[in-house]
């Protein structure tokens, strides 16, 4: 179980780098948003991901211009999560549109925050989308991990989905995984293209060919 102490002394740190001081207290904004990311339907987009993703952008925040705006949308991006719902991204950058400006933000980077969080429903940041990169390799770099480690992580995506039957599920996750492969790069930050790329197409062609067979030339990617 990830140190909660810890990520409140984050959500704080990077809520300190974009408001002016003296703000109203963080602590019950981020009480409420560890609520959610520890809510009962949770497998993946769990704290243990909120962690993840807050790791990597640690990694990668050389690459962003606003690295504590990337931060507060990592905190937001899956805020609102409900696997059977398909507005979870719009649900959560309006969530960080009314608490953001509670706790000080300004108007630019609230919207900023809420721009990157929506961004995260294609992950197909512009070129010159340097917080959005960050966001969004940050978000994939899971599909990078260890064979170990990404078969623990789609057999927790299956259990947020045990409600859809596996023909349905299969279905539906292989599209999803054909979309990240028609992209031009999984990763956009010379970091994840460098380390994180080779590795992360071999993962999702592979898994590709275990839902869909017919899939041509992915199961040996």
């Amino acid at each position: 179980m990830p140190d909660l102490d810890a990520l409140r002394a984050r959500w704080t740190h990077a809520l300190e780098g974009v408001r002016p001081p003296g703000g109203p207290d963080p602590a019950p904004y981020a009480d409420n948003l560890l609520a959610r990311w520890q809510e009962p339907q949770r497998r993946y987009h769990s704290v243990t991901h909120l962690t993840a993703v807050l790791d990597h952008i640690d990694l990668l925040e050389k690459h962003a211009d606003g690295p504590d705006l990337v931060r507060l949308a990592a905190w937001f991006h899956d805020a609102v999560y409900h696997p059977d719902r398909s507005e979870n991204e719009e649900r959560s950058a309006r969530l960080a549109e009314r608490a953001l400006p509670e706790l000080g933000a300004g108007p630019s980077h609230t919207r900023q925050v809420a721009r990157l969080v929506r961004l995260t429903v294609t992950h197909d940041p512009a070129p010159d989308d340097r917080d959005g990169a960050v966001l969004c390799d940050a978000d994939l770099a899971v599909l990078a991990s260890p064979p170990d480690a990404y078969a623990a992580y789609t057999a927790a995506v299956r259990e947020e989905y045990a409600f859809v039957p596996d023909e349905a599920f299969r279905a539906g996750r292989a599209a999803v995984l054909r979309e990240l492969l028609d992209l031009p790069r999984l990763f956009r930050t010379p970091y994840g293209q460098r380390e994180w790329e080779e590795r992360a197409r071999h993962n999702v062609g592979h898994e590709l060919g275990l839902l869909d067979p017919t899939a041509p030339g992915e199961a040996g990617a």
